[in-house]
């Protein structure tokens, strides 16, 4: 955390001391009164009923050297995932450029590595960068730990955002992730921060957790300063072959919960919708908005997970009255 987490701040609402007991008090409060809580904090901050439409695109696909045991990507598991070729900089503008035609305002990319490498390959994720902020979007790389010179580089080439989720707390963490450290993730969010990029970051429900590991998990994403700019929101997608494979569906009203306690504890964030949202019902959609939600990952994949038909999000939107959100509103500059 940085210093000036300890410096008060201007506006009331924003905190950077939230404790677990207090989140978990959050996690438990009845529904409808958290809800009343958390969309009361939404709209005085993120006026406009404005959604965030984010396109996610695997541009390295399978192979991974990480053990994440949600992951059909690791080279740890026999999953139906297949390491595919990386993907060229042409191609991935050419499906950037698409994005932005079908609607989406950040275009994230992501390469299933444990840690980026200088050499051809990040001079090639430097390109996409460029030509993905050429486009008038926003653009947003997920590719494992980043050293602070990679970090400078990026922001160098104009990328808006850099993705790295907590997953969850420190002490489930190791019954989930083995190949890297809790501190090796929240290392490569200072690099992140200190390059002058937002950050993304958020995390995972569904993988055997408890309450508590929820609510930890969002205290340290909340007594980070600044909060993180975008925080997804994923559920588990349980895939054939890794660990986790036969973990019981989350209940969508535990999303729906989580959604409501990010917006409550990061007033500001865009709290995205992200894995498993293909899972849910309009109607659960809608409360998760109800509850804070501004963003969602828009298009056909989430890397190598199904997601909901863009036209169906669309008209979901156009129901309750909700706006694209332009690119690049609200960001810090």
């Amino acid at each position: 955390m940085s210093p000036e987490a300890d410096r008060p701040s201007a506006d009331p609402d924003i905190r950077h001391d939230w404790t677990i007991a207090e989140i978990l008090d959050l996690l438990q409060t009845p529904l409808l009164d958290l809800l009343h809580q958390a969309q009361t904090l939404h709209r005085r901050h993120n006026p406009g009923n404005h959604i965030q439409l984010a396109t996610l695109l695997s541009v390295k696909t399978g192979g991974c050297a990480e053990n994440c045991a949600y992951c059909p990507q690791s080279a740890h598991y026999e999953t139906p995932v297949a390491k595919e070729p990386t993907l060229g900089v042409t191609e991935v503008l050419t499906q950037a450029q698409a994005a932005k035609d079908q609607g989406a305002t950040r275009f994230c990319m992501g390469w299933a590595w444990r840690e980026i490498q200088d050499g051809p390959a990040f001079d090639a994720m430097v390109a996409m960068v460029e030509g993905v902020k050429s486009l008038g979007l926003e653009a947003c790389v997920t590719a494992g730990m980043l050293k602070a010179s990679q970090a400078e580089r990026l922001a160098a080439a104009g990328l808006t955002a850099y993705n790295h989720n907590l997953d969850t707390s420190p002490e489930y963490y190791g019954e989930i992730i083995t190949t890297r450290t809790y501190g090796d993730r929240l290392q490569t969010l200072a690099h992140v921060r200190q390059a002058g990029m937002t950050v993304c970051s958020g995390g995972i429900i569904g993988l055997g957790e408890t309450l508590g590991d929820r609510a930890q998990m969002l205290q340290i994403l909340a007594n980070l300063s600044p909060h993180p700019e975008s925080v997804p929101i994923n559920t588990l997608v349980a895939v054939a072959g890794t660990p986790l494979q036969d973990q019981a569906p989350v209940d969508p009203l535990d999303l729906v919960r989580m959604c409501a306690v990010a917006r409550i504890t990061m007033p500001k964030a865009r709290v995205r919708l992200s894995a498993g949202r293909r899972q849910l019902s309009r109607e659960a959609q809608v409360l998760c908005f109800m509850a804070g939600a501004n963003s969602m990952f828009y298009g056909d994949k989430l890397l190598t997970t199904d997601n909901p038909d863009r036209q169906q999000d669309l008209e979901l939107l156009a129901a309750i009255g909700a706006k694209p959100l332009e690119p690049f509103q609200d960001l810090p500059h």
